[in-house]
């Protein structure tokens, strides 16, 4: 079930920079850390620097599996090396105040700061990439 992501194994992934497919350690060398992304560089210029994403990195194996067998990877993906990823903030159901019980409303994306973080329950973790260099996926062998 490629687009039902266990929140749990994101955010484990997320935190300890693990692979998104295995869960072993994400490829890492003197250009950053391995990540591959859907690649949206037609709608946003210099993307995917200054992005948050909440799709964890990857190992060099699991990138040609990956792109082979996910339908939104096979049809348009970009492999990339980030120097800087730290976590920036969380994807989750915001709730509000009602009565009893809080009444949850939208899903968003937040930073730590935002004050609706003490009212949302997280299902994901972001972290923003910085010093992006895209990769051939035929150079990573």
């Amino acid at each position: 079930m490629f687009g039902a992501v266990h929140s749990l194994r994101q955010r484990r992934a997320m935190s300890r920079l693990l692979c998104q497919i295995c869960a072993g350690p994400a490829d890492r060398n003197g250009d950053g850390v391995l990540w591959l992304l859907t690649d949206h560089r037609d709608e946003w210029d210099d993307w995917p620097e200054k992005m948050a994403v909440d799709e964890p990195p990857a190992c060099v194996p699991c990138v040609g599996l990956a792109t082979r067998l996910c339908p939104a990877l096979r049809s348009s993906s970009i492999v990339v090396r980030v120097r800087e990823c730290p976590v920036v903030g969380v994807r989750g159901r915001v709730h509000k105040p009602g009565g009893l019980l809080p009444v949850p409303t939208d899903e968003d994306v937040m930073s730590f700061d935002d004050r609706r973080i003490r009212w949302t329950l997280a299902s994901s973790l972001l972290r923003g990439l910085s010093g992006c260099t895209v990769v051939q996926a035929d150079e990573l062998a």
